[in-house]
C-alpha cells in the first residue's frame, strides 16, 4: 500500500517518443540559470544538467536505427543498505538525500570543489564549474529569481527543479491540501514537445509515473549497479534497452528487474 508519509518523486522518459530536439536541455538551462561558458566547444568543461546522448543499433544503412537518451541526475537512493554514491563520499555535506521527497540535493555554498561526487557518480551527471559565468549586460533580466547562479569552483547538477517543489509545498500548506501531480512539474517535463518526459510520485497510484514504471518495457540506466535511480526509461526496442544498460553480447535485458527498488521492496 502507498505510504503518503514516504514520497518518492521520479521521472519516466519514453525514448521511443524522444526526437532529440533538445527542448528539455534548453528549458533546464533557462529555469536553473545555467550560463553559456566562454568556450562551449570544450565539452569536458561545459555544463548541461540535462544531457542528450545519441545511440544507434550498430547496423549499416538502410537498417540503421537511432535513439536519443536524455540523461538528468538519476537521483539514486541505493538499495540493500547501500547509500547514494555521491552523498556517501561528500566530505562537506554539500549534497544530501532528502527523505521527504527522495531527491538528491546540491548545496553550492557548502561545496569545497573536491569533486569526489563527480568521481563517484556512475552516470556523469555532475559538473564542476570551472568559470565564473559571464552575464552580458541585459541578460540578467532573463535569470530565474528563485535559483541562485553558482560560483566558480563548485559542483552542480539537476535538482528536479526543487525550488518548484518548495513553492508547491508552501502553497499546499497554506491551502490545507496536498501537493498534486500538476502542482509540481519539472521544467524539462513541461517543455518536451513530444510528451516523452513524465514526472510525478513513483509510489502514488494517482500519478501517471506510478503506472508507467510497471510497464514490461521500463528499465533504468546501469541498473545492475544497485543505485536504485528514480529516472526510468521506456522503449519497445530491445536493442535500446541493451545499449542503455551496456549489456554484453549474449546477456538478456530485464534479468535484473527483480531488484527494482521500490517495487521489489513492496512499496506499492
Amino acid at each position: 500500500m502507498w505510504d503518503p508519509d514516504v514520497t518518492r518523486y521520479g521521472m519516466v522518459i519514453d525514448i521511443d517518443k524522444c526526437t532529440g530536439c533538445g527542448a528539455c536541455s534548453a528549458a533546464c538551462m533557462s529555469e536553473n540559470n545555467i550560463g553559456v561558458l566562454p568556450d562551449e566547444t570544450d565539452k569536458v568543461r561545459s555544463i548541461t544538467w540535462m544531457r542528450i546522448y545519441q545511440i544507434d543499433n550498430g547496423k549499416p544503412f538502410p537498417h540503421t536505427e537511432i535513439a536519443f537518451i536524455p540523461r538528468p541526475c538519476q537521483h539514486c537512493e541505493g538499495s540493500g543498505g547501500h547509500h547514494t554514491p555521491c552523498v556517501s563520499v561528500c566530505p562537506a555535506t554539500a549534497t544530501d538525500f532528502d527523505e521527504e521527497t527522495g531527491i538528491v540535493s546540491q548545496i553550492p555554498t557548502r561545496c569545497i570543489g573536491c569533486r569526489y561526487c563527480v568521481a563517484a557518480c556512475p552516470y556523469h551527471a555532475r559538473y564542476f564549474n570551472w568559470y565564473d559565468v559571464p552575464w552580458p549586460e541585459g541578460t540578467e533580466r532573463a535569470l530565474n529569481p528563485w535559483v541562485s547562479p553558482r560560483m566558480r569552483g563548485v559542483v552542480e547538477k539537476c535538482t528536479f527543479c526543487y525550488h518548484r517543489y518548495q513553492h508547491a509545498r508552501n502553497k499546499a500548506l497554506m491551502d490545507g491540501t496536498e501537493v498534486g501531480e500538476k502542482d509540481y512539474q519539472t521544467a524539462c517535463a513541461q517543455a518536451c514537445p513530444s510528451g516523452a518526459i513524465t514526472f510525478g510520485q513513483l509510489n502514488n497510484p494517482d500519478h501517471k509515473v506510478y503506472h508507467l514504471i510497471r510497464s514490461p518495457y521500463a528499465f533504468r540506466l546501469l541498473e545492475r549497479l544497485g543505485t536504485n535511480p528514480k529516472v526510468y526509461y521506456l522503449s519497445r526496442r530491445e536493442w535500446v534497452r541493451k545499449r542503455a544498460d551496456h549489456y554484453l553480447p549474449g546477456e538478456e535485458p530485464g534479468k535484473l528487474k527483480a531488484a527494482r527498488g521500490w517495487i521489489a521492496a513492496g512499496h506499492e
